[in-house]
């Protein structure tokens, strides 16, 4: 195949830029309070961006698109499920977990934030949650390392192998040398790419007059947003996407970084914004691909918006638009990536190894957790018939029903309780994995719905036989208090 030089220069251009966002990171990142949270001085417009971008990663442009365009427009249930999570996530969670996390001794991570908050002087709880976000997480990163090997196997005519080693190696250049400040930013320029791409790819692809002539002879069940093949089930299924939102990692480090929580209303407004046009793109992507090769089926639906763009648009414009793709795809997995990161850092080594580390030795173990990490995704994400889709489900339910539970109830239960918060993490994440393996039935159902209730139910009740100390209470009732302020 070969690849048109326009094409290659403007891509390689966007990439030069991300890894130049890296190297000016790296100069201004002069300690682990940076490197893992930005040194909680992000502005609500980054903010917003690098929730919305790391977020929906190379899912809104390759996976949903892919599942409307085999699937048709009942696929829209997953936008609206997913658009109800991020508004209650802003809502109930952002302010709380960002006052919260700054009371509890100014926590960087998720499990060191529990671990503040019920006063954990064991350290099992944190243990217990360090160890299921890198479980998931590399799972997840898996996913983007496909996402990004797909890309560059269609465009550039690689071999899978060699463009999942490619993709993988670009997307951890500038995690590994800028951290959160390398993150966020990228993230908001692909933000922004990410939602133009999204509105003129399809826009452009419904003024041709091949999608506009095959509007007609178009499968009716496919425009209507219940077909014959939904159930019950199926409909539960796609709405509890939104579920997720409350333990996600990379997302809810975001709302702990924001400047002030003042700031948090602003950051909700353009989050939400982004998020729906660019799902309504999404959407519109997978239909106008409907339209262009009824034809001529693609045989991978998920590479709908690659192929949509090399038909539609002149090279130059085709190549920032396929820039686009890797946008989506980066701006997730380095949010991941710094997680785990932050996660072997302050989880781990700072607490079992060497307690008294300085903050150039934590710098570098924290780079080189993110090659790691990393290198076990890519052999996970080695087999090319893996889906981006499935991945993502798979790391998004096991995020959601291990840490949204425990998330919520940390926030809003003054007598929710350490040995509480244990068994949500466990109870949601092993029933995941388990319910994942079975099939049939009920069982149909996506597993981040039992995840969450079971978790949520056995928190609820070791809480109520294993109560909080008085110490535990307290510290609730002080953030609570201070909410009021």
């Amino acid at each position: 195949m070969t690849v048109e030089t326009p094409i290659l220069i403007t891509f390689a251009g966007y990439l030069i830029l991300m890894l130049a966002i890296g190297y000016w990171a790296y100069r201004a990142t002069d300690s682990v309070d940076d490197y893992i949270l930005g040194g909680r001085k992000m502005g609500p417009a980054v903010t917003a961006l690098s929730v919305g971008a790391s977020d929906m990663s190379g899912w809104v442009l390759l996976g949903l698109p892919g599942a409307v365009y085999l699937s048709g427009l009942g696929e829209v249930w997953i936008g609206v499920g997913l658009m109800i999570g991020a508004l209650f996530n802003w809502v109930l969670v952002a302010k709380r977990l960002r006052i919260y996390t700054e009371m509890a001794d100014n926590a960087l991570t998720l499990p060191e934030f529990f671990e503040h908050r019920f006063q954990d002087k064991h350290g099992i709880l944190k243990l217990v949650s360090a160890t299921t976000i890198l479980l998931f997480f590399t799972f997840y990163s898996a996913s983007g390392m496909v996402g990004g090997a797909i890309l560059f196997e269609k465009v550039f005519g690689l071999d899978y192998v060699t463009a999942l080693v490619l993709g993988s190696a670009i997307i951890v250049s500038y995690t590994f040398l800028g951290g959160f400040f390398a993150v966020s930013w990228t993230d908001f320029f692909q933000g922004m790419l990410m939602l133009i791409a999204l509105i003129i790819v399809p826009v452009s692809v419904f003024c041709e007059p091949q999608t506009q002539a095959a509007i007609g002879g178009m499968d009716p069940a496919r425009l209507s947003l219940i077909s014959d093949k939904t159930t019950v089930i199926s409909f539960i299924s796609l709405l509890a996407w939104g579920l997720g939102y409350f333990g996600q990692p990379h997302i809810l480090t975001r709302f702990m970084a924001i400047e002030s929580d003042k700031a948090i209303p602003t950051s909700r407004n353009i989050a939400m914004t982004w998020m729906l046009l660019a799902l309504l793109g999404a959407l519109g992507v997978g239909f106008a691909g409907q339209l262009y090769f009824s034809k001529t089926p693609l045989d991978n639906p998920e590479t709908i918006f690659i192929h949509l763009v090399q038909v539609a648009f002149n090279p130059w414009v085709a190549g920032l638009l396929i820039a686009a793709i890797m946008s989506a795809i980066m701006s997730t997995i380095d949010s991941q990536l710094l997680v785990c990161s932050s996660v072997i850092t302050e989880d781990f080594y700072r607490k079992w190894v060497r307690p008294q580390a300085g903050n150039a030795e934590l710098l570098w173990v924290g780079r080189i957790g993110v090659l790691s990490i990393s290198i076990i995704a890519g052999f996970l994400a080695l087999n090319p018939k893996s889906s981006v889709l499935s991945l993502v489900s798979y790391a998004w339910a096991g995020f959601g029903a291990a840490f949204g539970p425990v998330v919520l109830l940390s926030l809003f239960w003054r007598g929710y309780s350490r040995d509480g918060a244990i068994a949500t993490i466990l109870v949601g994440a092993i029933t995941v994995v388990v319910w994942k393996q079975l099939t049939g039935s009920i069982f149909d159902l996506y597993e981040i719905v039992p995840g969450f209730l079971f978790a949520m139910l056995a928190g609820i009740i070791v809480s109520t036989f294993r109560q909080p100390p008085a110490t535990v209470t307290a510290g609730f009732d002080r953030f609570d208090a201070s909410l009021k302020n």
